[in-house]
């Protein structure tokens, strides 16, 4: 699975985002004009949904911000039944308060990315221009289950993983770190049946098969006994109804929003139950809510395959002197010769006794393709460590570190009890990062999976036809899935009727969120348009040029339209 996330993450995994429905229960004796498609009741207007529309957010200083918490009903079917989730929210003030619009909501992608870390910590509030500083509040928050999240979603520690690929073989026992006597890149390929037995991302026989199901499951359960009560209730369609309350509580009547990666679903979701509380949106690094699992796989094992190309073709361009070959054909078959030499013996990693093996090859180069100018020097130098026998910064790219700490008994209980107003004060210690439990859950429960093992069979050969590895891998890693909670609403086209025109960005060589899905996405939508950016790298707002900042803050401000076709 590959995350969709506007910055490297530590997981790689697929980021399979989409809206679900869950019909609303009323005991209104009269619904007001809906504020989504036809039928829907409008929950602002809903008796027990009442307390929580009308609650007061308290701002408290936390840094440069302020920070306040918000509570939310765990099931919109059941409001009143006292189980809530308490949700971290933080705001950047505007810099200009006499020409202040309102507030901007942002999401930055994931699933299971805190927002307000984002804020506090990565700096999120200076991807605006000053223009639109000048303008917005920009306001984010922690989704249901992540991050400071109260309950927050667990998967309990983390195990030593089971298959071939990530430590001890399905044996039990853990391969021996050799480091190699030559460059990888010399390596000889081996014969074609020794390089199916060791290929970690395409499993052929019934023994690999065994194994790589026995290890889903024993993922999915783990997570489903750390965070019984709450799996159900994580999904994006419940997000973007707690948005709705965060508007409310911020004092707007419509919402201004920018969602990167998995926020577009976010979006997404809001837009569709309601499209009528939207003042702007813009949706950057899109998720196609019309594809099915496999297709969200193959979609985006190809991105990352066309994206490593870009890599080896453009490394001189972009890195440098650090790149590990002189020529395109040099780096390529640099790589390939350490998929094969780490399938069979992991490199050394200082500090680590498993080592790097081809996972973790894998993972350094797939989270490299999400901001090049950023990171392709780094992935140049760890591949020609890595081709002189050194694993450790190949490790470092790929996100190895020590497990997070066990999360409170509070998060593995399942619910609160806090009713709207009543949490404590926000603290001033980051939470502890759950980000893989929740963008396993979210991912799991957002899109229906198969729970016939032979569906991801034959999905593997498709992939692999279609992305190699990149594809393979994202099939694999969705097999958890199988044994997870899901929604019963299928992938679908937008319908978001008398929805102002919603802005999409797309990145031509985006890897985590293909460019045609944005162009899928902004043909969904009701005058909906698409601006390109023609570029490398995971979504353009903030990271690519003053073209893409000029139209997309020229909307946030103006509401002024990009026409069609416009390509910075």
């Amino acid at each position: 699975m590959i995350r969709a996330v506007r910055r490297p993450a530590l997981a790689v995994a697929l980021a399979a985002v989409g809206a679900t429905a869950l019909a609303a229960c009323t005991t209104a004796p009269a619904p007001a004009r809906s504020q989504g498609p036809a039928g829907h009741v409008d929950p602002a207007t809903r008796p027990d949904l009442r307390a929580f529309y009308g609650q007061k957010l308290k701002w408290t200083a936390c840094g440069d911000l302020q920070c306040a918490d918000l509570t939310v009903p765990m099931d919109y079917a059941h409001p009143a039944n006292g189980r809530t989730f308490v949700l971290p929210v933080a705001r950047a003030v505007t810099t200009g308060t006499a020409a202040r619009i309102g507030s901007v909501i942002v999401n930055p992608g994931g699933p299971g990315g805190s927002g307000v870390q984002s804020l506090l910590e990565e700096g999120m509030a200076e991807s605006f221009t000053p223009k639109v500083r000048a303008r917005f509040d920009v306001v984010s928050f922690d989704p249901r289950g992540v991050g400071g999240s109260s309950p927050a979603l667990t998967c309990g520690k983390n195990e030593e993983p089971t298959d071939a690929a990530t430590g001890p073989t399905s044996d039990g026992t853990t391969p021996e770190k050799n480091a190699p006597e030559k460059n990888a890149a010399e390596e000889p390929a081996p014969e074609e049946t020794a390089a199916a037995a060791t290929d970690p991302f395409f499993p052929r026989s019934e023994t690999e098969r065994a194994d790589v199901l026995a290890e889903a499951k024993r993922e999915a359960d783990a997570c489903a006994k750390a965070s019984t009560g709450i799996l159900r209730h994580v999904g994006t369609e419940d997000v973007a109804r707690d948005m709705d309350v965060l508007r409310a509580a911020l004092g707007e009547s419509r919402v201004t929003y920018l969602g990167w990666s998995y926020g577009t679903s976010l979006g997404t979701a809001y837009a569709e139950q309601f499209p009528r509380r939207v003042r702007a949106m813009v949706l950057d690094g899109a998720v196609d809510p019309a594809l099915d699992w496999s297709q969200r796989a193959v979609s985006q094992g190809l991105g990352f395959r066309r994206a490593v190309d870009d890599y080896i073709a453009s490394c001189a361009e972009v890195a440098g002197d650090s790149c590990p070959g002189s020529t395109p054909e040099e780096i390529r078959t640099l790589i390939e010769g350490l998929f094969r030499k780490t399938a069979r013996d992991p490199l050394p990693v200082d500090g680590d006794e498993y080592g790097a093996d081809a996972s973790t090859l894998l993972d350094a180069l797939v989270l490299s393709m999400y901001t090049p100018e950023a990171q392709w020097k780094d992935l140049s130098e760890a591949l020609a460590d890595a081709g002189r026998g050194d694993g450790t910064k190949l490790a470092r790219l790929a996100g190895a570190e020590d497990p997070a700490p066990a999360a409170d008994e509070d998060a593995e209980s399942g619910a609160t009890t806090d009713g709207p107003g009543d949490a404590d004060e926000p603290g001033t210690e980051p939470p502890a990062d759950n980000s893989d439990a929740a963008l396993q859950a979210v991912n799991c429960f957002d899109v229906p999976h198969p729970r016939d093992a032979e569906a991801y069979w034959k999905a593997l050969a498709r992939a692999d036809e279609a992305a190699g590895r990149y594809g393979t891998s994202t099939v694999t890693a969705a097999l958890t899935c199988k044994d997870w909670p899901t929604t019963t609403r299928k992938p679908h086209r937008v319908n978001a009727p008398g929805i102002p025109p919603v802005l999409v960005v797309g990145t031509t060589g985006d890897a985590a969120t293909p460019y045609e899905e944005a162009a899928s996405l902004a043909s969904q939508f009701p005058g909906g348009a698409l601006l390109t950016y023609e570029g490398f790298g995971h979504t353009a707002y903030g990271r690519s040029n003053s073209c893409v900042t000029r139209h997309v803050d020229g909307y946030l401000i103006d509401l002024r339209t990009v026409p069609a076709g416009t390509t910075c």
